[in-house]
């Protein structure tokens, strides 16, 4: 496990898992729906900058170190996606990388006292994902998502059920798609928690789009 946290406090964690950059916030201020989501209730936080007009350089590096500050003085875990660099530049607690993105073996390696989370998408990456020493694994496309372009195809919760089975018992949170109408079925699946996107960065009021969430959970 990471120097950060066990891996019971790293399942508590992952249980309401919101993963957002700026250009999921509808044009809003992303620092004012991660405070609202912070408000609600979400557990952790993944800084995920892709997508049309993403940020770039030294914009992201500021939006990056006032989430960063925010994150902290809340207690919130704070995650970079697939950005070693930037991850070391602002002291994220973590690092999540694709199947695409650098071995995790490697990341581990260079990022000792970091969480790394990796994504998996069946048992054969999860079970390599595990030797390599990834923390958590992120595991989707849970159900159709337009959040990412380029994801592969839907998994679905059976996928996690797979993965217990397969006797993979690292934290696992589900990923794609999930919503109010859905989280229940990934938990019961047997991920520790779910990730979300537009769920929450996309509702009207943040905070009571992860406060409803939270309830489901039974946080």
């Amino acid at each position: 496990m990471s120097a950060m946290l066990s891996a019971e406090e790293l399942r508590k964690a992952l249980r309401l898992y919101l993963v957002m950059g700026s250009p999921n916030c509808g044009g809003g201020d992303p620092y004012e729906v991660l405070e609202a989501a912070i408000d609600g209730g979400i557990t952790m936080f993944q800084l995920r900058e892709k997508g049309p007009g993403a940020l770039q350089g030294p914009e992201l590096l500021a939006l990056g170190a006032r989430l960063r500050r925010l994150c902290a003085q809340r207690g919130i875990p704070f995650i970079v996606n697939d950005d070693e660099r930037l991850a070391l530049e602002l002291e994220a607690d973590g690092l999540h990388i694709g199947q695409e993105d650098a071995p995790a073996a490697a990341v581990r390696e260079r990022l000792p006292k970091m969480i790394v989370g990796v994504s998996a998408h069946d048992l054969g990456e999860a079970q390599s994902a595990l030797a390599e020493g990834a923390d958590y694994l992120g595991v989707g496309p849970q159900y159709a998502t337009r959040t990412k372009l380029d994801a592969r195809e839907v998994q679905g919760p059976a996928v996690l059920a797979r993965m217990r089975a397969g006797g993979i018992h690292l934290p696992l949170v589900g990923i794609g798609g999930i919503d109010a109408t859905n989280a229940g079925a990934v938990i019961r699946a047997g991920a520790d928690g779910v990730a979300v996107v537009s769920a929450i960065a996309s509702a009207r009021s943040p905070r009571e789009a992860a406060a409803a969430l939270r309830a489901l959970l039974l946080l």
